[in-house]
């Protein structure tokens, strides 16, 4: 994967109506359709959490599409980010489900 700019990783957890709404699967499709890689999955609370890692850009449209769209029968109430920072280079090799 080739980028330009600096690269960035954050982790996020997301709020409202988002387990039994495919979100994971989308978000993962959305994701690899941006070109950021990371992972995501449900928490025992009823969230989704994950990180995402790629070209600054890049990772900030997926930030945003965590905050404003999501699944198309999910309610995002919020998104949380956290832990934002300037990496050297990428922790994953692509975008993953976790269970």
């Amino acid at each position: 994967m080739s980028h330009a700019g600096p690269l960035k990783s954050v982790d996020y957890e997301v709020f409202g109506r988002v387990q039994g709404v495919c979100f994971r699967m989308y978000t993962e499709g959305e994701a690899k359709k941006i070109g950021v890689v990371g992972w995501v999955k449900n928490t025992s609370t009823g969230t989704v959490t994950g990180q995402v890692q790629g070209p600054e850009e890049k990772v900030d449209s997926m930030k945003s599409w965590l905050s404003k769209v999501g699944s198309p029968s999910s309610r995002i109430d919020r998104t949380n980010f956290s832990n934002e920072k300037a990496i050297s280079k990428l922790e994953y090799a692509n975008f993953s489900i976790r269970y």
